[in-house]
């Protein structure tokens, strides 16, 4: 299974590649865009796999998206929490 996570452009290199952010991490990946109908902007929002952007999404989107996996992994890191308390009592 593959987790889409907003990718931002941080910059638009030769030949339709693009270098982009990943979510809010400091990981940055480079990118074709030859397959989008038109080119990204610096600060626009993209869906990026297999070293493909695929989808632009409004800054809203990426937004939502973001808080939500957020949220995703802030419930996970306190079941987790919750999980290793029961262990330490038995």
């Amino acid at each position: 299974m593959c987790l889409a996570i907003p990718a931002e452009v941080v910059e638009l290199q030769e030949n339709d590649m693009i270098r982009v952010r990943v979510g809010e991490s400091d990981t940055y990946l480079s990118a074709s865009a030859m397959l989008l109908p038109e080119l990204p902007n610096v600060g626009d929002y993209l869906i990026v796999h297999a070293g493909f952007a695929l989808h632009t999404l409004s800054h809203e989107e990426a937004r939502l998206t973001l808080d939500s996996l957020r949220e995703m992994a802030a419930a996970l890191h306190a079941e987790e929490q919750t999980i290793r308390n029961q262990h330490e009592r038995l």
